[in-house]
């Protein structure tokens, strides 16, 4: 399977789209604060913050709003460019969005109950937000490059086949036409130059 190949399996996108969004985190040293329960203990915050730190943010901090945002519509644009079905690339989108979600609340859910309790709804909230968001931007800028960059690409690419069929290269000695350049006549066997004999 070629390189190109490869960024069609959906398992790579999911892990690329990961990588980025944790390089992204890392660069910039972002951090969501939760109040952790008091009982819970460390290896558990450690879980639930590194969760946390992909998709949850303070809407009352601008900076933390913008990274969270912005970093997601960047990795929402590798399905964009990977797949052309826009149900695939929503889709695509939605499953990684959805797997640091599910375990964060889960985690949270049981670990932290008390601090889960008093801000599941402003935390639900926000990650609606978001997947609306993502879900809206994926489809709109897939349909953006369907009729205009990929439209574009596919009419020259069937143009391009068209002059290449109407090609042909005439022997000079014998008459017969191909529409292809071969090294020999298949008819006479003459050794053919490639620089000559065109004929559209």
């Amino acid at each position: 399977m070629d390189k190109l190949g490869i960024l069609k399996i959906k398992v790579v996108n999911f892990i690329l789209q990961i990588f980025i969004l944790s390089l992204f985190i890392y660069v910039f040293n972002y951090k969501f604060e939760i109040n952790f329960d008091g009982s819970i203990s460390k290896e558990r915050r450690d879980i639930i913050q590194f969760l946390a730190n992909y998709i949850m943010f303070d809407a009352n901090n601008i900076s933390e709003v913008q990274f969270i945002f912005i970093s997601w519509i960047i990795i929402s644009l590798i399905p964009v460019i990977n797949f052309d079905d826009y149900k695939t690339i929503y889709s695509m989108n939605l499953y990684t969005f959805f797997f640091p979600n599910f375990f964060f609340y889960i985690f949270l859910y049981r670990y932290s109950p008390n601090y889960f309790h008093s801000r599941f709804s402003t935390l639900i909230i926000q990650t609606l937000i978001l997947g609306v968001i993502i879900v809206v931007f994926s489809i709109g800028i897939s349909f953006v490059l369907k009729k205009t960059i990929r439209h574009k690409g596919k009419a020259q690419f069937e143009d391009f086949k068209k002059i290449v069929k109407n090609i042909t290269y005439k022997c000079p000695n014998c008459g017969t036409e191909f529409n292809s350049i071969p090294k020999y006549c298949y008819t006479c066997l003459k050794e053919l130059e490639t620089n000559e004999n065109f004929h559209e």
